[in-house]
């Protein structure tokens, strides 16, 4: 049946796989930083505290002095095609282009700051996306990563009219596709060291404790990548958690204090990889964030 013809025609059906990261400002200064991590920081499934408690703290002290120092660490690793994350999410998206045969479209998103998830998802159902894939790419699900990532979508979707139909990624820590990849990366990355590593840290992203007495399966989901990218590389690996913030108690032991009892035991050289990023960041190993 041909439309009207004052109406545009429907695009033929397709299929949309977007790529989902954590996000990052449009730019290294301090200006476009506070409004990033002003919405990161706002976001009640990353800080669990009521609003109330909260954002006198964020907007008062948080707001005030960390954006100045992050845009600092930001400027360090800017690249010319933007940060490390986006460069690398957006390269990650465009070779996955055709990865998956005619008919399906791949694109990329940030859960904070730009590209926004419910412009994408937007831009997928114009092209004529009627089924969408969204790809959180966190290997270990997390509320406050995975989980949010799915919640901006949704939210977008309970605007349409005309939804597509969706379905999620799941967490694919333990997938045998992604440990060999990742044995395959440390293998190759231990090749270019000039010594030879007296202990092997798996350093992932901390989280308050209180997240997994509430059920949170990240810290069990890390544990076993660690365990199995040691059997895939044949040798032990240490797991250790890093970036704390604030005065609650975290995920442990801390990838700072494991290093120092490292150090203690005798070994003093040693590697880190960071099995919960698809993409490097800015995320600070092994300090404080």
């Amino acid at each position: 049946m041909t439309p009207p013809a004052d109406h545009p025609p429907i695009p033929a059906p397709t299929v949309g796989v977007l790529l989902i990261n954590l996000g990052t400002p449009d730019g290294p200064d301090t200006r476009s930083v506070r409004r990033y991590l002003a919405e990161f920081l706002s976001d009640p499934r990353v800080v669990e505290l009521p609003k109330l408690a909260w954002q006198p703290i964020l907007r008062g002290i948080v707001l005030t002095t960390r954006p100045r120092k992050s845009a600092h660490a930001y400027a360090q690793v800017w690249r010319d095609d933007g940060s490390p994350l986006a460069a690398i999410t957006r390269a990650q998206s465009d070779a996955l282009q055709g990865a998956f045969g005619p008919g399906v479209l791949v694109d990329w998103a940030m859960r904070y700051g730009n590209p926004a998830i419910g412009a994408r998802v937007q831009a997928m159902k114009d092209a004529g996306c009627e089924r969408i894939l969204l790809a959180p790419l966190y290997p270990q699900y997390c509320a406050a990563t995975t989980a949010t990532a799915n919640d901006k979508a949704f939210a977008h979707l309970a605007r349409m009219r005309w939804q597509p139909a969706v379905r999620t990624l799941p967490p694919y820590h333990d997938d045998p596709a992604y440990i060999a990849a990742l044995a395959e990366s440390v293998e190759t990355s231990l090749a270019t060291l000039d010594f030879a590593p007296d202990a092997l840290v798996t350093s992932f992203h901390g989280m308050p404790k209180r997240t997994l007495e509430l059920g949170d399966p990240y810290h069990c989901h890390c544990q076993k990548t660690a365990r199995l990218l040691g059997q895939a590389l044949g040798r032990e690996v240490t797991v250790a958690f890093q970036s704390r913030f604030g005065p609650a108690k975290w995920l442990g032991p801390a990838t700072d204090d494991t290093l120092v009892a490292l150090a203690r035991a005798g070994k003093r050289k040693v590697a880190i990889v960071a099995p919960g990023f698809s993409a490097d960041s800015i995320s600070k190993t092994p300090a404080h964030a």
